[in-house]
């Protein structure tokens, strides 16, 4: 059973699906957090880092870290300017403090593939990030700095929603103007599109991967299989296909699941709903619905029912008019 102690992410640390025997939300000191579970048994704590008074003060972890079993605390950090300081960092490493995240993602992974030193060892040296694998659960900040581009994840809620199709159309649709490349995880599906720049990998292999192809502006995941993936994206997109069929065998076998993704980017897939269907759906399902995309073909060279989506990612169309030796429908991205 697990332990989480809360304070400004309480929210987000609701949502996650793992068994809690004890959960303290507020500030505390750290001598109050010692003297409630020095002899307490638990499997994992998540450790809030602003639940803890004082807490941009090293030497508050220090006490802390004499005081209990650091491979079983998941310090989830703020990123204020103090704890992403690379001292601050390297002091926690200094400690055995190993296994630290800066969002809510990376405490999904480091529940499940906990760090070893050989894991931060890096961040005892961070002034030459290229060119080395940077494990985005510890510093998802020197991350991005390192690979210089987008990368989206496509995760399938409903089984079949078509994470690999889609992920196939828009790395077309993109690599018009983009250096784009796809990757899928733990599976062999992308063999099939007969497609340059498309990488089947381990969960184990993304992480080089995604550096050996860091210098591409566009990187898209199928992380359908893989919890490493949401940690090492910018930003994670769940597929939902919104068919009576598919959702209550979905809610059949998972009753929570929709519960569970009520905060993050859902989007409709194969998606034939009016805006007011979605609406609906919405007040049904108590989901925030991000888009909704339509059946595809996959064989066309210009998807424009795909365009509405990669908007409001962050890309647009501009008036090639104004652009000299621009392709026709040049997709730009906001940076």
């Amino acid at each position: 059973m697990n332990v989480i102690i809360a304070n400004k992410y309480r929210d987000a640390l609701a949502n996650l699906d793992i068994e809690v025997i004890k959960k303290l939300e507020g500030e505390f000191t750290v001598d109050e957090i010692i003297e409630t579970f020095k002899n307490f048994f638990f499997q994992k704590m998540i450790l809030d880092i602003t639940a803890l008074k004082d807490y941009k003060n090293i030497k508050t972890l220090q006490q802390l870290s004499l005081s209990l079993d650091m491979d079983r605390v998941i310090l989830l950090l703020d990123g204020s300017p103090e704890t992403s300081d690379p001292e601050y960092l390297s002091d926690l490493i200094s400690m055995r403090i190993y296994n630290f995240t800066m969002n809510v993602e990376g405490v999904k992974w480091l529940y499940e593939h906990p760090n070893s030193y050989r894991d931060v060892a890096q961040y005892h040296q961070l002034d030459t990030t290229h060119g080395t694998y940077v494990n985005p659960a510890v510093q998802p900040q020197a991350y991005q700095s390192f690979k210089q581009n987008t990368v989206i994840c496509f995760k399938d809620i409903t089984p079949g929603a078509g994470a690999t199709t889609l992920i196939y159309i828009a790395k077309k649709q993109l690599a018009r103007n983009y250096d784009v490349v796809a990757i899928e995880v733990d599976k062999h599906d992308f063999m099939y599109f007969d497609e340059d720049k498309m990488y089947s990998v381990s969960s184990n292999e993304l992480g080089n991967t995604i550096s050996k192809y860091g210098s591409s502006e566009v990187i898209l995941i199928d992380g359908n299989t893989s919890g490493a993936t949401e940690a090492l994206a910018n930003e994670t997109i769940y597929l939902l296909e919104p068919s009576k069929i598919q959702l209550n065998k979905l809610l059949a076998r998972d009753p929570k699941v929709l519960e569970r993704n009520k905060n993050k980017k859902v989007v409709l897939n194969q998606c034939m709903l009016s805006n007011q269907d979605v609406s609906d759906f919405e007040y049904e399902t108590g989901l925030s619905i991000f888009a909704t995309i339509p059946p595809l073909n996959d064989q066309s060279v210009d998807n424009e029912a795909l365009d509405k989506f990669l908007v409001k990612l962050g890309f647009y169309k501009q008036d090639v008019s104004s652009q000299v030796g621009n392709k026709k429908g040049l997709m730009g991205l906001f940076k």
